[in-house]
């Protein structure tokens, strides 16, 4: 079987999803200006038939947005919603994911708010019932809270019961506490980010633990924030935070070996994570139509097996992940 004939499904049962997700967690107008609604523009209409893919090498299309009510302050959602009511609706074959967010003045999870989250985003969106639902960042509450007879993960549960929600699932930071949330058999699908790149596999047991459970894997930041697609440039940052120097060294080191390989570190970034099997969907940033057909041309690009073998060799230290092997959480 070949990875392009795995079946790529957002939980069971669920929507055929593209094996790129466009993510729009940096949205903001006032930042790009109209980048973000002509990328959103752009891939509607390639979903739709109205871009020529034969023309170009922009096939195949994104199916797949993600969001979230925080997301641009609120940006991202309204930019959304504005284009589906341009086109009535919701276009045959799109899945939109959102998620459950935190009171922006309290940082309250409580049940009441997740409620008002979830009419926020409906409102922004123009969308009544959502095809999958996330609870976001529960690093930043205990586990006892959360899963408190007044707190977010009841809420979220509630929702899909009532058919408010189709799916529902977790989206995070630290692997060991997204893996626990998995374990609970209640979630339907996993967003993980920053855990699973060519240099930091944090998230390894994460994606092995959801795919035994048959939670679906969608993978966010490939990239690190940015530090596996600005070689040769010195890497200072890696999911926006201070490297140890040896860390850049090992992405200097991946960044020759893919360019005596004849292909750039960010195509190998990317595929490192859309070739895996375990992996439904990949998020990544569109704030233009620039970004997006990047990324869909960096997905095609063609990598020697022989690379993944070096690239392989150069991983750094499991000492230097965000979350080693043998993490617990909290």
């Amino acid at each position: 079987m070949t990875i392009d004939s795995i079946p790529r499904t957002l939980g069971a049962g669920g929507p055929v999803v593209s094996r790129l997700c466009l993510g729009t967690s940096s949205w903001s107008q006032a930042r790009f200006g109209a980048g973000p609604i002509d990328a959103l523009e752009f891939v509607l209409d390639a979903a739709q038939g109205g871009v020529d893919a034969s023309a170009s090498a922009l096939s195949p299309a994104i199916n797949f947005i993600d969001t979230s009510n925080e997301y641009g302050v609120g940006a991202s959602e309204a930019f959304i919603g504005d284009a589906l009511r341009r086109r009535g609706g919701l276009p045959a074959g799109m899945v939109l994911q959102s998620k459950l967010d935190r009171d922006p003045d309290t940082g309250s999870f409580a049940f009441d708010r997740m409620w008002r989250s979830l009419l926020e985003s409906t409102a922004k969106l123009g969308i009544d019932r959502l095809p999958m639902m996330y609870l976001h960042d529960p690093e930043r509450i205990s586990w006892d809270e959360a899963f408190a007879a007044d707190g977010p993960v009841r809420a979220l549960v509630e929702m899909k019961e009532r058919g408010l929600v189709e799916r529902i699932g977790i989206s995070g930071g630290p692997a060991p506490m997204l893996q626990r949330y998995v374990e609970t058999g209640l979630f339907d699908a996993v967003i993980t980010h920053n855990r699973y790149t060519l240099v930091d596999r944090s998230a390894e047991q994460l994606l092995d633990v959801s795919v035994d459970r048959g939670v679906s894997v969608v993978n966010a930041a490939p990239l690190g924030g940015g530090a596996l697609a600005k070689w040769p440039a010195v890497a200072t940052t890696y999911a926006y935070r201070p490297v140890a120097p040896e860390f850049a060294a090992a992405i200097a080191h991946m960044g020759e070996a893919c360019e005596r390989a004849g292909v750039t570190l960010s195509a190998a970034a990317l595929q490192f994570s859309t070739r895996d099997s375990r992996v439904v969907s990949t998020v990544v940033g569109g704030n233009s139509v620039q970004q997006v057909t990047e990324a869909i041309a960096a997905d095609a690009v063609e990598i020697p097996e022989q690379l993944w073998a070096e690239l392989e060799s150069l991983v750094p230290s499991v000492r230097l992940w965000q979350e080693p092997p043998g993490s617990t959480w909290p």
